[in-house]
């Protein structure tokens, strides 16, 4: 099955940028819609932000957006989550994962497969 490797996570002040990476060396992920997810310690599994097949439109959670931005870079086979203006509370285990259909339609876990390691952001001065 399809295996995802998330990665870029680290330490980083309040206010600051980290770039994740979402990547596959077995499949070509431009095929796939891609959703992104975090946990924070003692909370639930949130989706952050997900993007269509083929370049189509992306969706953010409402407490990412105008912070966030995900995008694809296929010759590189990977997607990006973008994260600025970072706050404390994106501190979490970041994901990502494969829609079972080509096209967002919200953050469901049930509807994500081949979910990635995860990698930890943590936001603290």
């Amino acid at each position: 099955q399809l295996q995802l490797v998330a990665s870029g996570g680290g330490l980083v002040q309040p206010g600051g940028s980290l770039r994740l990476s979402c990547a596959s060396s077995r499949f070509t992920l431009d095929y796939y819609a891609i959703g992104w997810f975090r946990r924070a310690p003692g909370k639930e599994r949130e989706g952050v932000s997900c993007i269509s097949s083929s370049n189509g439109g992306p969706a953010y959670a409402d407490s990412v957006k105008g912070r966030f931005t995900i995008s694809r870079d296929n010759a590189k086979n990977t997607v990006y989550l973008q994260m600025n203006s970072l706050k404390p509370e994106d501190t979490g285990v970041y994901f990502c994962a494969v829609h079972k259909i080509r096209y967002c339609s919200g953050y469901d876990p049930d509807d994500f497969h081949s979910w990635g390691q995860g990698t930890q952001v943590t936001v603290s001065s």
